[in-house]
C-alpha cells in the first residue's frame, strides 16, 4: 500500500493493478465503512463528516473510492457492483481487524447488502441512507432496459452536476444477477435503515421492502419527512452520526 500526503490517502495495489484510494484511521471497533453512492466517492460531506468524528472519538473508520471514481484509477465504464463488492472487501482484508459496521449510500445500500453476506461473524450492522438495491429494476423505463440489455449506454440529466449521468451496459448486466429485494436477504445483524421522504431519486418506500426482506429481526427504518436523497443538511449528519453512536458501548470524552 501506498501513501499520500493529500488528504491522509493511500492505495491499494489489486492483484490486476488496480490502485484503490482509502482513508483510514485506527482506533476501537467496530470499524465504520462507508460505501458511496453512483458516481460519488469518499470527499462528500457525509463520508468527511463521519470520518473526522471517527477521528476525534478515536473510533476506526475506513473510507474509499471505488475504482473509476474519486481518487481511485479506471475506467467508470468498466465499473461493476461485484467489481466494487470485490475492492471493498479487499480494503476490509487488507486494513481492518475485527467486527466491521457497514454505512451504505444510495447504490452503496445495494453494495452494503453484496459486502455484508460475505462478512459472516465479522458483521456488527448495517445503516443504509436511502438504500438502492435493484435500482435497475425500478429506475428505468422498459425503454431504457431494453438498450442497456442490447449493449448501450445510456444518460440521464444529473441533478448534481453539470454532466448528464451515464449507466453502461456493463454494470447494468452485473446488477441484474445481483438483485436481492425479489428473496429473503441472509442477515441477521441489527439495521438502521434512514430515508427522506422527499427523496426524488430513491423512493422512500424501498426502505421499508428492504426491511421486509432482511432475514434479521432487529431492522428499524427511520423516515424523514423534509429529508430530500442526500440527507446532508446539518440535522442530517448529526442524525447519522447519533446512528453510528448506537454500535458504540463506550465512548472516550
Amino acid at each position: 500500500m501506498e501513501k499520500t500526503r493529500m488528504q491522509e490517502i493511500a492505495y491499494h495495489k489489486m492483484p490486476d493493478g488496480r490502485r484503490i484510494a482509502y482513508r483510514h484511521a485506527t482506533g476501537d471497533g467496530p470499524t465504520l465503512v462507508f460505501l458511496p453512492g453512483y458516481m460519488s466517492d469518499m470527499a462528500g460531506g457525509k463520508a468527511t463528516a463521519l470520518f473526522e468524528e471517527a477521528q476525534a472519538k478515536g473510533r476506526a473508520c475506513l473510507l474509499l473510492d471505488y475504482s473509476g471514481c474519486g481518487e481511485s484509477l479506471g475506467d467508470f465504464a468498466d465499473g461493476s457492483l461485484s467489481r466494487w463488492r470485490d475492492e471493498i472487501l479487499a480494503l476490509i482484508e487488507a486494513c481492518v481487524t475485527g467486527p466491521v459496521l457497514l454505512m451504505g449510500s444510495s447504490m452503496g445500500g445495494w453494495l452494503m447488502l453484496l459486502v455484508a453476506e460475505k462478512l459472516g461473524d465479522r458483521l456488527a450492522g448495517m445503516i443504509g441512507i436511502a438504500p438502492a438495491p435493484d435500482f435497475t429494476r425500478w429506475g428505468y423505463s422498459e425503454n431504457q432496459r431494453t438498450r442497456l440489455a442490447a449493449g448501450e449506454t445510456i444518460y440521464e440529466d444529473n441533478p448534481y452536476g453539470p454532466e448528464p449521468t451515464p449507466t453502461h451496459a456493463r454494470f447494468f448486466a452485473d446488477a441484474e444477477r445481483q438483485l436481492r429485494l425479489d428473496r429473503e436477504i441472509a442477515i441477521d445483524c441489527p439495521v438502521s435503515l434512514l430515508h427522506g421522504q422527499r427523496d426524488a431519486d430513491v423512493p422512500w418506500e424501498i426502505s421499508l421492502k428492504l426491511a421486509a426482506a432482511l432475514r434479521s429481526d432487529a431492522v428499524q427504518v427511520v423516515l424523514i419527512k423534509d429529508g430530500d436523497h442526500r440527507l446532508s443538511r446539518d440535522q442530517d449528519i448529526a442524525r447519522l452520526k447519533a446512528e453510528v453512536a448506537r454500535f458504540y458501548s463506550t465512548e472516550k470524552p
